[in-house]
């Protein structure tokens, strides 16, 4: 197995760039893809939370949530975000392996775990560990890496020896500076099924901008509107979808 990445090096820097139009897109397109298949509320855990813009969302849509997250600063981030929206989130500290001790046997309607599969040692053990939270009927929301559009990324940079290096490979480098996994769609969906999940959709996130620098700030509010409005149609659908930075599957407890 690969060693669990730390991210508390880089967390300073995710913060720093939240507000970003690489994450804007991120965070707007995994917002519409859940709403557009998991329609009616529950109770939800955010696994690897951090400051809890999904979880925010869904408390707006009449969600109980729970944020989970190694860092209490971001989760305190997250906290005052949804006091300021009148929410009052449930949080749990702790690090992915104590998963299953520090919730002590809890399930939920929904589980998510948003940019998280990257930096741990093992997918197929990490989607095991998360379908196991998820209560008969309910659904788990994922996103991992492409791992089948690698180089990407960097063809649309033009920076050439890395995209050379990223074909046929699936370890990297991210944007934060930190060493991360990429999954292939297809062993992804092996790990769902053997989990006792039945993928409802999946999506891609961030097509036509995946090539986009970590500086690019958002644009004017007509020009944003637009351009998410493309980025969702183009991450539902064949081929686009396939190229995009990020895959999001949604996929349903097979209760007996």
């Amino acid at each position: 197995d690969l060693p669990m990445t730390d991210f508390e090096p880089a967390e300073q820097l995710w913060v720093d760039r939240f507000a970003n139009l690489r994450n804007v897109i991120r965070q707007e397109m995994i917002g519409r893809q859940l709403a557009s298949t998991v329609t009616t509320p529950g109770s939800v855990l955010d696994v690897g939370c951090g400051q809890g813009e999904q979880l925010l969302r869904l408390m707006d849509a009449g969600w109980t949530a729970t944020g989970f997250d190694k860092s209490i600063d971001l989760l305190e981030l997250f906290q005052q975000s949804a006091a300021d929206r009148g929410h009052r989130p449930q949080t749990v500290t702790g690090t992915f392996d104590q998963l299953a001790e520090t919730l002590d046997g809890q399930s939920f309607d929904l589980v998510c775990a948003h940019g998280l599969l990257m930096y741990l040692p093992d997918c197929r053990t990490a989607v095991n560990a998360l379908a196991g939270r998820v209560a008969p009927g309910g659904h788990l929301s994922i996103t991992v890496r492409n791992g089948d559009g690698l180089a990407w990324r960097h063809g649309l940079r033009h920076d050439w020896q890395a995209a050379l290096a990223a074909f046929n490979n699936t370890a990297y480098v991210n944007d934060l500076g930190l060493p991360a996994q990429a999954h292939r769609l297809a062993d992804v969906q092996e790990h769902l099924v053997q989990a006792g999940m039945e993928l409802t959709a999946w999506f891609g996130v961030r097509v036509f901008h995946e090539g986009t620098a970590p500086e690019a700030q958002v644009p004017d509010a007509p020009t944003l509107a637009a351009l998410l409005d493309v980025e969702e149609q183009a991450g539902a659908q064949d081929p686009y979808r396939h190229l995009g930075g990020q895959l999001h599957l949604i996929a349903r407890h097979r209760s007996s």
